[in-house]
């Protein structure tokens, strides 16, 4: 009797120590991520400063020779705000991945840490490609089109809110939509996707991909187009990518 008292107080005591252990790994999970947070917020935080103080330099490269006007003091600073935050955000965010990879990296087996090594890179150069064909391609050519339509009956005149909204819904969605060869991978990775499958729902994702450009291109026929053709050619080098990641996993399961 003794001894089952004695063991049932083991049992106990161990249980209470795997709680306390999982409730330590907890606390220290939140703690880290808490860190990533606040260094990521400081980080926005010491750029936007820069970037605000320096804004009239930004503002020949956002406006890009357009006529754009405000209708008052708030406006002014309002657009300055929106403006410095943009691109806080946007210069912020490879080192917001890279505290995100220091709390992550731990967490990984050798494997998934050699596989994020090459997609981080990966992830930012196509985000700013993204970035980049959003704001010399799509921005461009849709807002003067847009504006030649609108001039043909209208006294046009644009607000420096309605530019600078104008202008990140023509080039962040963008930056967004060139990772979708990462996606494709890491679905792939996860056994949730092949090219074959790829291949087989070719024009409901070509559809799909439609839908997408309706919602975040600007209305008219050529932004459409200029959103959906590169949409398209990311979707095809997808199938390439996970067609010889699955050609090397074979050869690596003979070898």
């Amino acid at each position: 009797m003794a001894q089952n008292n004695i063991e049932n107080k083991e049992r106990s005591k161990s249980a209470e120590a795997v709680i306390v252990e999982s409730t330590d790994t907890f606390s220290g999970h939140l703690e880290a991520l808490r860190a990533v947070l606040i260094k990521s917020a400081i980080t926005i935080a010491i750029i936007f400063i820069i970037i605000f103080t320096t804004v009239s330099w930004w503002f020949s490269f956002i406006g890009k020779g357009a006529d754009i006007v405000v209708m008052g003091p708030f406006e002014v600073i309002r657009f300055y705000f929106r403006t410095s935050g943009a691109i806080s955000i946007g210069l912020a965010i490879p080192f917001m991945l890279y505290y995100l990879w220091q709390f992550v990296k731990p967490r990984l087996i050798p494997k998934e840490i050699k596989i994020m090594h090459s997609m981080l890179p990966l992830m930012i150069l196509l985000f700013l490609a993204g970035l980049l064909f959003g704001y010399f391609v799509v921005h461009p050519i849709s807002y003067f089109a847009l504006i030649g339509m609108g001039e043909k009956n209208f006294d046009v005149l644009i607000t420096a809110d309605e530019y600078m909204s104008f202008l990140l819904v023509t080039t962040i969605p963008l930056g967004l939509v060139f990772q979708l060869p990462l996606v494709f991978l890491f679905l792939n990775y996860l056994e949730l996707l092949d090219s074959e499958i790829m291949r087989n729902v070719r024009k409901f994702a070509y559809f799909g991909l439609l839908v997408i450009t309706a919602l975040i291109a600007p209305p008219d026929i050529f932004s459409h187009l200029l959103t959906l053709t590169p949409m398209i050619i990311l979707y095809e080098v997808s199938i390439i990518l996970v067609k010889r990641k699955e050609a090397r996993d074979r050869e690596k399961e003979d070898n």
